[in-house]
């Protein structure tokens, strides 16, 4: 384990918490010049004295707070940095990877970009530790590794911890499946700030070697998903199938669980928002925060797969270009399980707000085009 991870880790979530702080009163001021310049321009020229005095002292204030700000973190780096790097990273615990989670979900795409500490790799994950994906780290990881390999994807904000069964600390469901079906379970953690299509060419390149260094030949994988996971798992084997990666030929089972397949209400709505409020001066800076949401979940605003989706394209347009229709991987059995706040998904309250995050149709995977193969098993379940 690398000594200085978690004061590394530390250091990077102070200087990101008094980044966030030092952009509160910049924002505060958009609005508030955005506001007061309305209203002088309607008194007229007279009140263009006083407009220029207002505006230069508003402007010093905001500016001191920001940079009292930016002094608070400068202090707490300095004393982080010589500070004793004691206690195990936050990444491998699970309340401070759920922390990381969050942050990487909402900013991970940045913080990969700043090569930051706490940007999380995608990586198998073994009780909080990250596993190689090579032959000896396997076989240490997997003593009793069998040739039916289910892979767990966790969905947005979350990490491997999230498949913990309740009630039963220490179980998981992975765990759980394994003693009844005799597979083997193994949990991948992954940045879920990023474009879905990226974290599925990650988890294509992962599988690749996983299948090739399994410590026993493989027979079957089985890939199941949840929320975005599910749309990272289908992403990974559409992308394998096109380039004739061998890996995706042991695919037997696909499962989604509440994968917004057909795209997220919630993050539909965010977006139209972010438009409307662009429009007028007062909400711009609203509009701006909104906008700086990451890939990963801008990509849930009609479950894009593929780089075509996002590339070259401008992402904050209102009218955005339909998705590309990726296909389901032939041979493989398709399970969807979708839930409903109400008993019955057809109950009109369970057909508009669905699980409050997905609806039904889309969770159950029907084809935009309305349909679904007659091949695949589909499951739904509700809640209440």
């Amino acid at each position: 384990m690398e000594p200085n991870l978690r004061r590394d880790e530390l250091r990077a979530l102070a200087a990101v918490a008094f980044a966030e702080a030092g952009r509160v009163p910049a924002t505060i001021w958009s609005v508030h010049r955005a506001v007061s310049g309305r209203v002088f321009r309607a008194v007229g020229p007279a009140a263009q004295p006083v407009a220029a005095v207002h505006d230069t002292v508003a402007a010093t204030v905001y500016r001191g707070l920001g940079g009292a700000a930016a002094l608070a973190g400068h202090g707490v780096d300095a004393a982080l940095a010589v500070a004793p790097a004691a206690g195990e990273p936050l990444s491998t615990r699970p309340g401070g990877s759920l922390a990381l989670a969050i942050l990487n979900g909402l900013q991970g795409d940045r913080l990969r970009d700043e090569r930051s500490p706490l940007a999380q790799p995608m990586s198998i994950r073994l009780r909080g530790q990250r596993v190689a994906a090579t032959r000896q780290a396997l076989a240490a990881a997997f003593p009793r590794a069998t040739g039916r390999v289910v892979v767990f994807l966790h969905g947005l904000m979350e990490t491997e911890f999230s498949w913990s069964a309740p009630g039963s600390p220490g179980d998981t469901y992975g765990a759980r499946l394994d003693r009844e079906a005799g597979t083997t379970s193994v949990f991948v953690r992954y940045n879920s700030g990023l474009h879905v299509s990226e974290n599925g060419r990650e988890l294509s390149a992962l599988l690749e070697r996983l299948v090739e260094d399994w410590p026993v030949p493989v027979s079957s994988v089985s890939l199941v998903g949840h929320s975005m996971g599910g749309l990272i798992a289908r992403s990974a084997c559409h992308q394998a199938t096109e380039a004739g990666t061998p890996w995706v030929g042991y695919v037997r089972h696909i499962v989604s669980l509440g994968t917004p397949h057909l795209g997220a209400p919630l993050e539909q709505a965010v977006h139209v928002a972010s438009a409307a409020l662009h429009v007028v001066p007062e909400t711009r800076p609203v509009s701006r925060f909104l906008r700086r949401r990451s890939a990963g979940i801008r990509d849930l605003r009609h479950g894009s797969l593929v780089d075509e989706d996002w590339r070259d394209r401008d992402q904050d347009a209102l009218r955005a270009a339909a998705c590309r229709e990726v296909p389901l991987l032939p041979g493989a059995t398709h399970c969807f399980v979708s839930a409903s706040v109400t008993r019955s998904p057809r109950h009109p309250l369970g057909r508009i707000v669905g699980d409050l995050l997905v609806l039904e149709p889309s969770a159950a995977g029907r084809g935009r085009t309305g349909g679904s193969a007659s091949s695949l098993r589909t499951g739904t379940m509700s809640a209440g």
